[in-house]
């Protein structure tokens, strides 16, 4: 493809809504999205529902409307569907960026399909991609995943969810619900504070009552083929396992935004270097959006507080363009 002002990385709802407000201010783009359009999204549970009210996940001022006030998955997914293919955004798709670099004023940007070149690329991939591992010994045995979809393959299954998180807690209850043995594991005393209001009661009565069986201040030790070893307060406790859900969350690829030059801080929240007027980088012309802006802190940035990262960076690309013309 020939020069073009913009590449954005990632067809996420952020990565959708820079499209879009590219298209409106005359710029041409690309949105390049290694799976189907809101990757992230289609990968959720299939009956995950947002925290969000469905006018927080708004885009471009386009209304979302939604049975119920905040949505579930396939509402968002239909959403934002219809955003893309209704505008007619220039977006391909099931094909992945391996390489950003820059040489001179343009970047030449590889995938596993093509090379492109643009003046300005936006970073825009969120962090779902790669969970926070446990580093026990079994954790890459078939029956441990990182990633939920449907409760109903676990029924009449022992089944141990790891995490404390939303995430963790709604896998927990659901599938309990369709008659799994569920055991959850807490590393901290508590269910997480951030679970959603109307969940976190559902969750401490089925503890309480005993439905489901929570080990708090704890951590897996060691993952068997048919059991769990955990170290607890008590000592290590072994109990019969058939499938581990590991949620404890993911984290952006680090070593991707390394390899295209954006500095990280040395702490371990791991911040890329960006100016927040702008949304520009170290590197001149290269832009995040999104919540990949958060490094470790994935619970700062979301689809509602983030959106307005394309405007920032549409107006800074054009008055950028608009300084090099007159000059």
């Amino acid at each position: 493809m020939s020069d073009m002002d913009v590449l954005i990385v990632g067809g996420g709802p952020i990565g959708i809504a820079c499209g879009l407000e590219a298209k409106k201010k005359g710029l041409s783009y690309l949105i390049v999205e290694k799976g189907p359009i809101v990757n992230s999204l289609f990968n959720y549970p299939v009956n995950m529902q947002f925290f969000s009210s469905s006018e927080r996940l708004e885009i471009a001022d386009i209304p979302f409307i939604s049975k119920e006030a905040k949505p579930k998955r396939n509402e968002a997914l239909e959403y934002y569907r219809r955003i893309v293919t209704s505008n007619k955004l220039k977006i391909h798709l099931f094909e992945k960026i391996t390489g950003i670099r820059k040489e001179g004023d343009l970047f030449l940007v590889t995938s596993d399909k093509a090379n492109y070149t643009a003046s300005n690329v936006i970073v825009a991939t969120g962090f779902y991609d790669l969970p926070n591992r446990m580093d026990v010994p079994g954790e890459d045995l078939p029956k441990v995943s990182h990633y939920y979809k449907d409760p109903h393959f676990y029924a009449s299954q022992k089944l141990a969810v790891i995490g404390a998180s939303n995430s963790a807690v709604d896998a927990a209850l659901e599938c309990w619900r369709k008659g799994a043995e569920v055991t959850l594991v807490i590393r901290g005393p508590q269910v997480g504070e951030r679970v959603k209001y109307w969940v976190r009661p559902d969750i401490l009565n089925r503890i309480e009552e005993g439905s489901i069986k929570a080990y708090f201040n704890s951590t897996v030790k060691e993952i068997r083929e048919n059991q769990l070893i955990l170290d607890s307060p008590e000592g290590d406790v072994s109990l019969d396992n058939d499938f581990v859900l590991a949620l404890t969350g993911y984290m952006p690829n680090f070593e991707f935004l390394q390899k295209i030059g954006i500095h990280l801080s040395d702490d371990p929240k791991k911040l890329p270097e960006y100016n927040p007027d702008t949304m520009e980088t170290n590197v001149e012309g290269l832009y995040l959006a999104g919540v990949i802006c958060g490094g470790m802190e994935t619970h700062k940035w979301f689809i509602e507080n983030s959106r307005v990262h394309a405007t920032l960076i549409v107006e800074n690309i054009l008055e950028t363009k608009k300084a090099g013309i007159s000059s």
